[in-house]
């Protein structure tokens, strides 16, 4: 079973040069830990990836909610991936038809493709999805997550729907790399995808607006998930950033190692 595995030994089985370098990134600089960067002004964005920059593996990003986004955001954005030595997720959840899609993650204001190493998608219109966006991002050496399961209540994204997700990520490979999940499946015929799980915290269970938060290690020992995702826990209610990032860190890092010791 590949959870039983350390980062370093997975990334020896990967085709996809993106999963390949993340892999070894969180091996290397001893962090699972993905902030959740949920802020509408660039400069505020900016601050929050440099402070929790040395602490993370992956600055997850909702580019689409930046009020004063320019291409300059971008280059910080990613001058700082290089600085602190973390990835770009911009979580896009694309969910059109596959010609739609391409054209959403190679082109437009945003030019997702140009800069963002991890993407993901919703399943609902088909495999047409995907194959769209391994046509913009394959040839970039890109990578991208289905959306297996959510963390809100009352989601839709379950079962038959997850099955399904997965027998198509299944057929490709070389560009899906893994899932936001809440928990890992089955690994069959040498499967090893990478799990990212949203609705982590420390310190409470739920934001009263459906979200529902999982501690660290139920998500890493107990469920066999990968990278925890972190947003609100970190930065929230005037939290400090950098400390709070740490904390996160040290127990998904913590957890991570008693699994591949068990």
């Amino acid at each position: 079973m590949s959870a039983s595995l350390s980062y370093l030994e997975r990334s020896k089985l990967h085709s996809n040069p993106t999963a390949k370098a993340f892999l070894e990134l969180m091996e290397r600089k001893k962090s699972n830990l993905s902030v959740a960067a949920d802020l509408n002004k660039k400069a505020a964005l900016i601050e929050l990836a440099d402070k929790v920059g040395p602490y993370i593996c992956l600055l997850k990003t909702h580019i689409d909610v930046v009020e004063d986004f320019d291409q300059d955001l971008v280059d910080q954005l990613t001058a700082l991936a290089k600085k602190h030595d973390f990835m770009i997720f911009e979580d896009r959840k694309f969910a059109d038809i596959g010609n739609t899609v391409k054209l959403q993650y190679g082109s437009g204001i945003y030019k997702i493709a140009s800069w963002s190493d991890i993407t993901n998608a919703h399943m609902v219109p088909g495999e047409g999805i995907v194959q769209g966006l391994r046509e913009v991002g394959l040839p970039l050496n890109r990578a991208m997550l289905l959306l297996a399961e959510m963390s809100s209540a009352g989601t839709l994204a379950k079962g038959d729907y997850t099955v399904k997700t997965v027998e198509v990520a299944r057929k490709y490979k070389d560009f899906v790399v893994g899932f936001i999940a809440m928990e890992r499946y089955a690994d069959k015929d040498g499967d090893d995808f990478i799990y990212m799980t949203p609705g982590v915290g420390l310190d409470q269970t739920s934001d009263g607006m459906g979200q529902q938060w999982k501690h660290p290690r139920e998500v890493v020992f107990d469920r066999g998930c990968d990278v925890i995702i972190v947003g609100r826990g970190i930065y929230g209610n005037g939290r400090d950033a950098a400390k709070e990032a740490k904390r996160y860190q040290e127990a998904g890092w913590n957890a991570y190692v008693e699994r591949i010791s068990k």
